[in-house]
């Protein structure tokens, strides 16, 4: 199945800014403010596609792109895509989101996600992914709930993922500390509990972001069963 669900993180470590990534609802990027519909996009480029502590891209450089149009509403729909490794036909990942966000104090993210695989349509999925955030003094702080429902592409099981993050502005700096925890246990996990976590800095830099994390889980993956293993993650992005 999917040699993706292993992919989040990202967009974290895409969380933190897109290394990793991937699905992404309502991609951080800066936004131009005019008009009911705003447009904003970017990419990274990161030494190793990692989702959910697994690496998607064979522990090789990955590029991803990705846009989003929003509506002063609140409603929002996206592209996310990377090049991978660990797929039986085009080495593509193409993400297709669409929600609803908003608040202030206490922000919330409700979407859905369609993972392509072109090529090997077998492992597409759908996953529905709820979440919550709010800031606490220098630290940004979220949680999320993802959840895919029995479908063919996943031999008719569910998977449930539980993630949080947190980032910490340092003061009088450009420097970020972002870190991330995760638990997931269903289809793609073979009824096992996996852990995931991340560690690293962030550093914005004349309109890009750098990055550099910690990235490991506890389990090996079913799907890409050597590439789990703890690695040092870079990644340089730019958004719009």
């Amino acid at each position: 199945m999917r040699n993706s669900m292993l992919k989040l993180a990202s967009m974290s470590v895409a969380i933190s800014a897109i290394a990793m990534s991937a699905p992404a609802f309502a991609q951080e990027a800066s936004e131009e403010a005019a008009g009911p519909v705003t447009v904003s996009g970017g990419a990274a480029l990161v030494s190793d596609y990692r989702f959910r502590g697994v690496s998607l891209s064979d522990k090789g450089i990955a590029i991803q792109p990705f846009l989003t149009v929003k509506h002063e509403s609140g409603l929002y729909v996206g592209a996310w895509g990377s090049n991978i490794a660990e797929n039986a036909g085009d080495d593509l990942e193409l993400d297709l989101y669409a929600g609803f966000s908003g608040g202030d104090k206490l922000t919330y993210d409700i979407g859905a996600t369609y993972y392509v695989y072109p090529g090997v349509s077998s492992v597409n999925y759908v996953e529905f992914t709820g979440k919550l955030g709010s800031t606490l003094g220098p630290a940004t702080v979220g949680v999320q709930l993802s959840y895919v429902p029995s479908q063919d592409n996943t031999g008719n099981d569910d998977n449930l993922y539980l993630g949080s993050s947190a980032t910490i502005a340092v003061p009088n700096s450009p420097i970020s500390i972002v870190g991330t925890l995760g638990m997931e246990d269903g289809a793609f996990t073979a009824g096992n509990d996996k852990l995931d976590w991340s560690l690293g800095l962030n550093a914005a830099v004349s309109g890009f972001t750098l990055g550099a994390s910690y990235v490991d889980t506890n389990r090996r993956s079913i799907f890409a069963p050597k590439d789990s293993t703890a690695a040092l993650v870079f990644s340089v992005s730019y958004g719009f």
